[in-house]
């Protein structure tokens, strides 16, 4: 009987037992051969392109975007490291851009890492053979190689690619982030590095923003690299007679949104570096740019920078906030000593120095008004000193706005001549040729201080006031005072004068003797007022005065500011009687920067005897009149 009556026996011989092991054993045997045959099967059933289709899907879901393979397509599966290649494949853009294509492979080759449980998916190889990359990217930040939707968070750390092998590939950017254009060929290979590991090796040739262009980027060597330390890369552009070089670090490979790099660009001309990285600068002669840049995704911040240029220098940072699809930028910029001829085409050697052109004095220096129509920005700006023409700034200080197209500048303030100096600009840069407005204001420049040729004692001395209230239009000083609309007032409320030059706009014995004896003798100037109105550039005496004690001088004439040639007339009425009198005028000739004074000939009339009653001017009615006005504080 059974110890337990109403249950089964659960006890089993040992001969069962072994039984058992074997019907299990033969099982699994039966199992894995049968999971062999349907590996083959379906190995065999991919080769035959029955799961061809299906896999696409997969790999185009996975990418995120379609994908289309027209030749042939083998995988390998059941391995430690799987295989795919495909040939004849074609990536199309993302849902976020326009429809296009991204790129078309002539044939590609991954094999893949099985990775342990709890690690990322591996590329251990990829190779493209025969490939062409159309990559575009929109002035907010979309682009066509982004691997998620901009504005959606992926912490997802990209797969690190072990080797890789792209030669020849034909490669055509259009970046309207960064405003760079590039066409050419591009290959990317492991070359052999110290201690036997293959670093990366990236070169490439092409037209450049519309220039002959070459790069070379190295790098690590994927096989060492981590996601957990930064990945070190060194460059060398170069194009138009500039080179870009420079070494930093990904903190995240391969994510150029966390990017530090230091950079050192020469040339014969600062604006050429456009042609390599799509920032328009002024012109220059040769040149120097060195500096650090640090990017935070739309946050790209440059620093330490230090220019020379000719005599010139500067530094300074500058930060730029593209999030919004309109870069924002703030500048801060400072300089030791800025020579305004250092800047300009003629520096570039685009102007021929040759010729009276060569001697202008108001700067040819041009702002780019596409540059200030593509972003906003806030610019702060000091000098120890300016030097325009024989003019020279004293601790400069501006601050600058620039939004939607307009630039506005105030205040600008500098010392001149021991005298004060303060502006006020609006540039209109939206049309094609901008428009400017400028009230500037000086106040008390030492006249006794102008550069003089010779050492020798000042023709004329004093505290002189000035107002420049034009409007005018073009990209440098020297275009829009070309076409400037307005009024140019100038103003000595009072002086001295040599007297030999007082006397000579009289033209007798006196001032005659007195300029073959060099005499050092002055007279005092009670008042001078110049008053001219700009009509298109030219600028036409309606008030022209300097009252002496012994001579009232009146003249008349134009300055012609396209040539800034001269053509003026002055004319000395005596106070007193004056002998052997010769009634001329003293024509003012040559340029602003080199005027010279002449008499006119044929047209003067000797006197013996001259009364002399010119009366002393209506100085207060004539400083009444040239009141000058302070420019708007903002």
């Amino acid at each position: 009987m059974h110890p337990h009556p109403g249950r089964a026996d659960l006890r089993v011989s040992p001969a069962m037992k072994h039984s058992i092991v074997r019907r299990g054993l033969v099982c699994v045997a039966a199992i894995i051969a049968a999971l062999g045959v349907l590996v083959a099967s379906l190995a065999g059933a991919l080769h035959a392109g029955y799961f061809r289709e299906p896999l696409i899907r997969i790999l185009a879901a996975r990418a995120g975007r379609q994908i289309q393979v027209e030749g042939a397509l083998d995988a390998q599966f059941f391995s430690l490291h799987p295989r795919l290649i495909a040939s004849h494949v074609t990536i199309y853009n993302p849902p976020w851009m326009p429809s296009g294509v991204t790129a078309e492979i002539g044939k590609m080759s991954l094999v893949f890492r099985i990775p342990p449980i709890g690690h990322a998916f591996g590329i251990v190889r990829m190779e493209m053979e025969a490939a062409t990359f159309h990559l575009v990217r929109d002035s907010t930040g979309r682009a066509n190689w982004q691997i998620t939707e901009p504005g959606k968070d992926d912490n997802t750390d990209l797969p690190i690619i072990r080797v890789l092998s792209i030669p020849n590939a034909h490669f055509v950017l259009d970046d309207d982030l960064r405003h760079l254009k590039f066409n050419g060929s591009v290959s990317v290979r492991d070359e052999s590095g110290a201690g036997g590991l293959q670093s990366l090796r990236l070169t490439g040739s092409g037209q450049l923003n519309g220039r002959a262009a070459s790069f070379e980027i190295t790098g690590d060597p994927l096989a060492t690299a981590s996601h957990k330390r930064p990945y070190h890369f060194a460059f060398d552009e170069r194009s138009s007679g500039s080179r870009l070089t420079g070494q930093g670090d990904l903190a995240r490979p391969f994510d150029f949104d966390l990017l530090n790099t230091t950079f050192d660009a020469t040339g014969t001309d600062l604006k050429d570096i456009y042609f390599l990285t799509g920032v328009t600068l002024v012109n220059t002669g040769a040149y120097r740019l060195a500096g650090k840049l640090a990017r935070r995704g739309t946050n790209s911040k440059f620093s330490d920078l230090v220019l020379s240029t000719g005599q010139s220098d500067m530094q300074g940072a500058v930060s730029v906030e593209s999030s919004s699809g309109r870069p924002k930028l703030v500048i801060d910029l400072n300089s030791k000593f800025l020579r305004m001829s250092d800047l300009g085409e003629r520096a570039a050697g685009l102007i021929p120095k040759s010729g009276t052109s060569a001697s202008l004095l108001l700067s040819e220096a041009m702002l780019d008004p596409g540059t200030m129509r593509r972003g906003d920005a806030v610019v702060t700006f000091r000098a120890h000193r300016i030097e325009v023409g024989q003019v020279p700034l004293q601790e400069v200080s501006a601050k600058a706005t620039i939004d939607h197209g307009i630039l506005v500048m105030a205040p600008l303030s500098a010392g001149v001549l021991e005298g004060k100096l303060v502006a006020h600009v609006r540039l209109d840069a939206r049309p094609e040729v901008p428009a400017a407005d400028i009230n500037l204001k000086i106040t008390d420049l030492q006249l006794g201080h102008i550069v003089r040729k010779n050492s020798g004692q000042p023709a004329v001395e004093g505290l002189l006031q000035a107002q420049v209230m034009i409007t005018g239009r073009g990209r440098s000083i020297h275009q829009v005072a070309a076409s400037a609309n307005g009024t140019v007032t100038v103003v000595l409320p009072h002086g001295a004068i040599r007297a030999a030059l007082a006397e000579l706009t009289g033209v007798d014995l006196r001032g005659l003797g007195l300029l073959v004896t060099k005499s050092t003798q002055e007279t005092a100037v009670r008042c001078g007022v110049a008053k001219f109105e700009a009509r298109e550039g030219i600028l036409t005496a309606r008030t022209l005065v300097m009252d002496t004690d012994p001579v009232l001088i009146t003249g008349e004439g134009m300055i012609h500011l396209g040539s800034e040639t001269l053509d003026l007339a002055l004319r000395g009425h005596p106070k007193g009687v004056r002998f052997f009198r010769l009634r001329s005028t003293v024509l003012v000739r040559g340029t602003l920067a080199h005027s010279s004074f002449n008499i006119e000939a044929g047209k003067s009339v000797l006197v013996l005897i001259d009364p002399g009653r010119a009366k002393d001017a209506d100085c207060a009615a004539l400083l009444a009149a040239a009141t000058l006005r302070d420019p708007p504080a903002n």
